[in-house]
């Protein structure tokens, strides 16, 4: 069999149903046994936006997003994609092609070591050198791309090497049961929980990327724990819980960080030092528990002092089982009082009229529009801080946004790829105006797909996070400013329709309409970021007061 014909039999017995990407000149073979074998290739506009949709692939189904370049520019494109994958946990495997490896007729043209390039962003990488090893090699890039911590991995397969013969079957995948934490492990963290006064759960990405779910709001409901997330963590036990303590999104002045510094001990699950930290040891007054597939990466900021290792959904259940209910001695006063610190401010701004909008009422009126399982994909900027604070997820991975490489760029596409995964579900991107002209061109893939994708373009005119950034040490206003199309007429030229709303109460009822018109929207929405020092600053308890 032909070694791109078996490469394309190895994708399908991983359950690849399609792949995100460019074609080339260097893996037209590869493509031709794409397209005898019915293998769907997703065709983008950069290679940048299809490595951003295999990694939402993979981070919404757990199972290795694909994308597809030629070598040189078409493999560097892929960079920022690989990063964003690695960071920030995604399964995600790239297939590059490369020139002739015993003979080229053409020098070194084009030619970058893409593997040595790709060696510190992904967890394995490798040239396939024999059309005997494609088997294996797509097999092991799909298991170090899947295995805890998942992230991406890279094979680049040379011309000559995909016009070979082998006889190599494809390798059938398995995936090994997960390891389950020791039984002394678990009886530890027990005793250190039941003996707390004031223990506090803290729900990091690595429970988003399981079905924890239910464990933990099994152990939510029995235990009677409070618990708060990371950003990245939104959505796996349901916000509008009474327990909820709220999102380790912002400054040290927020009212979950009163909770944190409240509490004695901090029971982690899933969480680890790539994304940004809650600072739960910032000194030695509490105890934090930790609950991972893998032990803890010391760092100066984290360093656990137990430490249970395994299948994230079965300890839960065992510590759940061993503490039982509420303990008679806990005391949750000051929780309590946090907690209603943080309802009275979450429903600040949310009926605001200012126009342009206020991010509370932006936030708000996505929320109203939204369903319970609808996805919103975040791009990177100002209003991420808002959605991360004020956005209550229903259920898990309902809130797309990226605290690990935090990159511009990935709203639009992560959306395109949330659609292909879930195409019943409401899906939509909200940009800066910065970022989304980062991969704007992918309008024309939204359309061309006939999707139903509604895009809300948050503009500012400007880079408005670092802008704030800037602000608050003191800095005069330089560098921030930039141009912008008209964004109606712009999404018209893709074929899309664009709207252009001039009331935050118009705005409400456009994104209704788009979501349930069909077909891809653009709505150009100006935002009023006025408020971000008083509202999301270091005095943002206080300010709500």
């Amino acid at each position: 069999m032909k070694a791109s014909d078996l490469f394309v039999k190895a994708l399908e017995a991983e359950g690849v149903r399609c792949v995100f990407g460019l074609p080339g000149e260097e893996n037209l073979d590869l493509l031709e046994s794409m397209r005898a074998s019915g293998l769907r290739l997703v065709v983008t506009r950069h290679e940048q936006a299809a490595g951003f949709m295999a990694a939402t692939w993979g981070r919404l189904t757990g199972r290795a997003g694909v994308c597809l370049a030629t070598l040189g520019p078409g493999a560097t494109n892929l960079v920022t994609a690989a990063a964003y994958a690695q960071l920030g946990g995604m399964p995600m495997v790239m297939l590059t092609g490369q020139k002739p490896i015993r003979a080229s007729k053409q020098g070194h043209f084009q030619i970058v070591d893409v593997v040595g390039m790709m060696r510190p962003l992904t967890k394995s990488t490798r040239t396939l050198i024999s059309a005997d090893h494609v088997s294996s090699a797509v097999r092991e890039a799909f298991r170090r791309a899947e295995e805890e911590r998942p992230g991406a991995t890279h094979l680049e397969l040379p011309e000559d090497v995909a016009r070979e013969t082998s006889d190599a079957p494809p390798l059938a995948p398995y995936t090994p049961r997960r390891p389950v934490a020791d039984e002394a492990s678990i009886a530890q963290a027990v005793e250190t929980i039941a003996s707390a006064r004031r223990p506090l759960l803290m729900i990091g990405a690595g429970a988003n990327r399981k079905l924890t779910s239910e464990m933990l709001r099994v152990f939510v409901d029995r235990v009677g724990m409070p618990f708060f997330s990371t950003q990245m963590g939104k959505g796996v036990v349901d916000e509008t819980h009474p327990l909820w303590m709220g999102t380790a999104a912002l400054s040290d002045g927020d009212f979950v960080h009163r909770a944190i510094e409240a509490s004695d001990c901090i029971v982690n699950v899933g969480h680890d030092v790539i994304e940004k930290p809650p600072f739960v040891m910032r000194d030695n007054r509490r105890t934090v528990v930790h609950l991972n597939f893998s032990s803890a990466e010391v760092d100066p900021v984290y360093f656990p002092q137990v430490q249970v290792t395994g299948d994230i959904a079965n300890a839960v259940w065992r510590i759940a089982e061993g503490v039982g209910g509420p303990r008679a001695h806990w005391d949750f006063s000051s929780f309590e009082r946090a907690r209603m610190g943080l309802d009275a401010q979450l429903t600040r701004g949310i009926d605001d009229d200012r126009f342009p909008i206020y991010p509370a009422r932006l936030v708000a009126e996505v929320r109203r529009a939204m369903p319970d399982d609808g996805i919103v994909c975040l791009d990177n900027g100002m209003y991420k801080l808002w959605f991360a604070r004020y956005y209550r997820c229903r259920r898990p991975n309902t809130l797309l946004l990226d605290n690990a490489l935090a990159t511009m760029g990935a709203g639009l596409p992560s959306a395109i790829a949330a659609r292909l995964v879930y195409p019943r579900r409401k899906v939509v991107a909200i940009c800066g105006d910065g970022g989304f002209m980062m991969n704007s061109q992918e309008l024309e893939t939204a359309v061309r797909l006939r999707m139903d994708l509604t895009v809300v373009v948050v503009r500012d005119d400007g880079y408005g996070m670092i802008r704030w950034k800037q602000g608050q040490m003191g800095l005069p206003d330089f560098g921030m400013e930039l141009g912008n199309p008209d964004f109606v007429r712009y999404a018209e030229a893709y074929g899309a329709r664009g709207h252009r709303p001039t009331s935050a109460s118009e705005f409400g009822t456009t994104l209704a309409r788009c979501l349930e018109s069909g077909g891809v929207h653009v709505i150009d929405l100006p935002i009023d970021y006025s408020d971000n020092s008083r509202a999301l600053g270091a005095g943002a308890e206080e300010a709500a007061r």
